[in-house]
């Protein structure tokens, strides 16, 4: 059962990481998952305290991963529409990569307020902002989930020595 643990966490893992980028599946959230699973494993003592506070981060970073978009858009003067732009940008930039996933938001979050707003500068600018926020959100779900590997890596690697 033990290989069963340490395989599925070490999935939920790698799927948490890909969720960094991918904004249907919550990275660091999935992550933790990954990091519950190598705990059940008879190898591994289970550590609440450690369980629970990245818990509390995975949450909070997934609170903000909503929150910083549309602080970036609001910062810059853009509207819902550009935040909304971003993220439609972004799914249809997954079938285009590798550029497709980094400009994908941008030309969705400018498309979004163009629609709200005909002044190019302002609509420019908005967009800009709400890019931020995204990339800004993306970049926090990959190093919580970054960290998250390399704590289940090191506890894995500890607990299973012998079959490596």
């Amino acid at each position: 059962m033990d290989i069963v643990l340490l395989i599925l966490g070490g999935l939920l893992i790698m799927l948490g990481m890909a969720g960094s980028f991918l904004p249907i599946i919550p990275g660091p959230l999935t992550s933790w998952f990954g990091l519950l699973s190598l705990h059940y494993t008879t190898k591994v003592e289970q550590d609440w305290h450690f369980l629970g506070w990245t818990l509390a981060v995975a949450l909070i970073v997934m609170a903000l991963d909503y929150l910083i978009p549309i602080w970036g858009t609001k910062a810059f003067g853009g509207s819902k529409a550009g935040a909304i732009g971003a993220t439609v940008g972004l799914v249809v930039g997954l079938f285009l990569p590798p550029f497709g996933i980094i400009f994908g938001p941008f030309i969705g979050a400018l498309a979004g307020e163009l629609s709200k707003n005909a002044d190019r500068k302002v609509a420019l600018k908005a967009a800009l902002g709400s890019f931020l926020g995204f990339l800004s959100g993306v970049l926090l779900k990959f190093i919580v989930s970054f960290i998250y590997l390399l704590f289940f890596a090191s506890t894995a690697w500890k607990a299973f020595d012998s079959w490596f």
